[in-house]
């Protein structure tokens, strides 16, 4: 590898600042010299320190409806992720829940992926996205043809990658699945010094996520029109206009806030509720980095970072994924006593100072590894 190695950061697109952005955005920092590969950028909806960087776009950028419609181009993406040329780079850097982690090397680069999950969208979530009444007809059957392809292409192209870090033990246990690859597991970060500790309750619950059918925001919804408790929703997508159609008056829909008035938000509510199943999930850790409990389906990347049990509660689970589950867990929520600095202590293991060093000490690790192989230093 070259004295400096020239770098190159893939991403899979850029259209607003979600987890994967958030471990994105470490990355430009740590390497701001580098290029960054995405399918398509939506100018202004990530933040400065990724906006700075010089960003390469790929035709899927210029196609019509790609601001807002871009999933709809789906069984594009892995051409458009291996139309890029990668030639002059010796470290590809991607950050991957759909096709980035494609991305071609060239002969004697190193690629490491930072891995949300394999593609989703054609694996644990594909009923989420496909399935009857959460696609139309014709869409439903252009991805019963597209999707073996897309699976076939995910498993293939798994082999391009020479490290994988999973963002959890939950992805981890994926990618072995799926590709048949072990995967390192650092946990993505959170911005504590954002939020402070609060004690406030204003008397209402919180839900902070993109609007999208797996999150099942629609669940939540659905159960607090039947509570009449106040719920407030920070987030936008495809299903905002879905839910708001049946969502009560004492259901508000917020859009996406800056970070300032996030934190307020958080500060102000009573619980956070989580109810869809994520790779990882950053907003459980962010409300308790609120002090604030989390009221969690209990599946995937929650199960890792929410405590339910012993003195050092975080917040509890709900088991099934039903209206009377959730709400058995909010009756439940309403007799425990939770510590907000206990709460807030827990978010700290996941810190943003803390990621920035294990991930920048995990390539340098690689790289050298990958030196120390050739026979030649940095």
């Amino acid at each position: 590898m070259a004295q400096k190695p020239h770098i190159a950061i893939v991403h899979d697109w850029l259209t607003g600042m979600r987890g994967g952005e958030k471990v994105l955005e470490v990355l430009c920092e740590l390497y701001p010299g580098a290029d960054l590969f995405t399918l398509l950028h939506n100018p202004g909806t990530v933040s400065p320190a990724i906006e700075r960087m010089s960003i390469r776009t790929s035709f899927v950028d210029s196609l019509p409806f790609k601001e807002t419609g871009y999933r709809r181009y789906l069984p594009l993406f892995p051409r458009a992720i291996e139309s890029f040329d990668f030639s002059p780079y010796d470290l590809i850097l991607s950050t991957s829940h759909c096709v980035a982690k494609g991305a071609v090397p060239p002969a004697g680069a190193l690629h490491i992926c930072y891995c949300h999950t394999p593609m989703r969208y054609v694996w644990e979530m594909y009923d989420d996205y496909f399935g009857k009444g959460r696609a139309g007809v014709l869409t439903r059957a252009a991805m019963k043809f597209f999707a073996p392809r897309l699976r076939r292409w995910d498993v293939r192209s798994s082999d391009r990658v020479h490290f994988y870090v999973a963002n959890s033990q939950n992805v981890a246990r994926r990618i072995h699945r799926h590709y048949g690859r072990a995967a390192d597991v650092i946990h993505p970060p959170v911005d504590t010094s954002l939020f402070r500790s609060s004690e406030r309750d204003e008397g209402y619950y919180l839900i902070v996520s993109a609007l999208v059918p797996y999150k099942r925001v629609d669940l939540a919804v659905r159960v607090f029109n039947i509570l009449g408790e106040r719920l407030l929703v920070v987030g936008k997508g495809p299903e905002l206009e879905t839910l708001k159609a049946i969502a009560s008056k004492r259901i508000e829909f917020l859009g996406w806030q800056p970070d300032s008035e996030l934190a307020g938000l958080y500060a102000g509510c009573r619980a956070l509720v989580f109810p869809g199943v994520e790779d990882f999930g950053i907003v459980p850790l962010e409300a308790m980095a609120s002090g604030k409990p989390v009221i969690a389906f209990g599946r995937g990347g929650a199960l890792e970072t929410v405590v339910a049990e012993g003195n050092r509660r975080t917040g509890l689970f709900f088991p099934e994924q039903t209206e009377a589950s959730l709400r058995e867990a909010l009756e439940r929520f309403r007799k425990i006593q939770f510590d907000p600095n206990i709460i807030r202590a827990h978010a700290e293991e996941y810190s943003r100072v803390k990621f920035k060093e294990r991930l920048g000490g995990y390539i340098l690790e690689k790289v050298k590894q990958a030196d120390r192989g050739r026979g030649a230093g940095l």
